[in-house]
């Protein structure tokens, strides 16, 4: 028999069969992967509107509306046509007209205070008094002593006349009568020095009594009765603060000295206004008084003093206020409440409502600006309607569903895609600003 050929035996790597890797589990994370990636630039991708150029980036506003399938509910505002003021503004402090502190000008024991803390006095009023007893002592002695004198000059001149009637008769010499002529006139000034003794004493008794010398508010009572006070001493015993009127004084920055100045020589009497320092409540209405005569060279700044008349007494003195100084008034202008104008680094723009109830972006030039409105001198005119609030959800060409501030109810938007359900958003919302001024409800509108 024939001998069977063996086959060479492989290794086991070489016959055994590899084993098969998973896909599974690593092709679901790149998967989800992908799926995250692709969610996120879809969301972070820039969109919305250019507002510098007006023109749209890709992606709209993301969303229904943004895509033209709804209208956006906005608060529009109409420009008008009216005047605005032209102001300097500054923070000053209430400077009253007079201060004065009573002091005494004699010495003597305090013995009576007429006044209460925080009474408003009249000038002449009487406030103190100081014991007065010791110059009525003098101003007798005072006038006895002019009588004692005044005795002795009338006698004098008697012998003067006698001694004149001898000279004549030859029967005295010269000298004689000289000495008695002088006698007279040592005998007038002594009686001049009484009187002036007298006086004294009088003007003392005065001074007991301590009046206001300006009409305003007494502070806080510095020396009680019973006190021993006197002429030398350096505190006071009351101070009287004029407050009705009070002015204010300012400065204000030398670029806009000439406009104020050139109003101020024509015989205009530029009006101001008064607020907290915190500019929220208007405190009251006076007229510039005085411009000082010179600039500050450390600061640029020359000082301007306002009167006031302060009848209700809400500036006190010391008080740091802040003026509006109104030196020019612009009529017939356009004017759009301030929170409807957006700003770029470069440029102003609004977003203006078309007829047919979509927006667009509008450039504009600002004037004034004063309270909650703005000038506009280029870009509008007055019926125009701009919007106030849901600017943020604008594009160019956008649907809106408008509501005109201060009109009931609210356009709907005409195009295709109109949810007639949209409601429009509440006059309170604001799209930021000022004190109120982004909302339907803004101050002054």
């Amino acid at each position: 028999m024939s001998e069977k050929t063996s086959l060479p035996t492989l290794p086991e790597e070489f016959t055994s069969t590899p084993p098969r890797k998973s896909k599974s589990k690593w092709g679901w994370v790149w998967f989800l992967v992908l799926v995250l990636a692709a969610a996120a630039a879809y969301h972070f991708w820039p969109k919305g509107t250019n507002a510098a150029d007006g023109t749209s980036t890709s992606g709209g506003t993301g969303g229904k509306k943004g895509r033209g399938g709804g209208t956006t509910p906005v608060v529009a505002a109409k420009a008008r046509r009216g005047s605005i003021g032209v102001y300097v503004t500054g923070l000053g402090t209430v400077t009253p007209l007079a201060t004065v502190t009573e002091k005494a000008l004699v010495t003597g024991q305090l013995m009576k205070v007429n006044y209460k803390e925080g009474q408003l006095v009249h000038e002449g009023d009487e406030l103190i008094e100081i014991d007065p007893r010791p110059y009525q002592v003098a101003l007798d002695q005072a006038i006895g002593q002019q009588m004692r004198d005044q005795a002795m000059l009338d006698n004098a001149n008697v012998d003067l006349k006698r001694y004149d009637l001898l000279l004549q008769q030859n029967a005295i010499p010269e000298q004689q009568r000289a000495t008695q002529k002088a006698l007279v006139d040592q005998l007038v000034g002594t009686v001049k020095t009484d009187q002036s003794a007298i006086d004294g004493a009088k003007l003392n008794l005065v001074y007991c009594h301590i009046t206001a010398q300006v009409t305003g508010r007494v502070g806080l009572r510095l020396v009680d009765p019973g006190n021993i006070v006197h002429s030398t001493d350096t505190n006071g015993l009351v101070v009287i603060t004029q407050v009705q009127p009070i002015t204010v004084v300012f400065p204000v920055a030398e670029d806009n000295l000439p406009e104020v100045l050139q109003r101020w020589h024509a015989g205009q009497q530029l009006t101001a206004e008064v607020w907290d320092r915190a500019d929220d409540r208007k405190l009251g209405t006076g007229t510039l008084t005085t411009v000082d005569n010179q600039i500050d060279p450390t600061t640029g700044n020359i000082r301007l003093r306002l009167t006031f008349p302060n009848e209700n007494e809400v500036l006190f003195p010391e008080q740091f206020v802040n003026i509006h100084l109104l030196v020019q008034e612009k009529q017939g202008v356009t004017l759009v409440p301030s929170a409807s104008i957006q700003r770029t680094t470069s440029t102003q723009y609004v977003y203006l409502v078309k007829p047919d109830s979509t927006v667009t972006v509008r450039q504009v030039t600002e004037g004034t600006s004063e309270g909650n409105d703005t000038e506009i001198t280029n870009g509008l005119q007055p019926g125009d309607e701009v919007v106030m609030t849901g600017v943020d959800r604008l594009n160019e060409g956008s649907k809106v569903t408008v509501q005109v501030q201060g009109e009931g109810g609210g356009r709907k938007g005409q195009g295709k895609g109109s949810a007639p359900g949209a409601a429009a958003p509440s006059p309170g919302a604001s799209s930021g600003g000022k004190k109120g001024r982004g909302g339907g409800g803004g101050k002054g509108q």
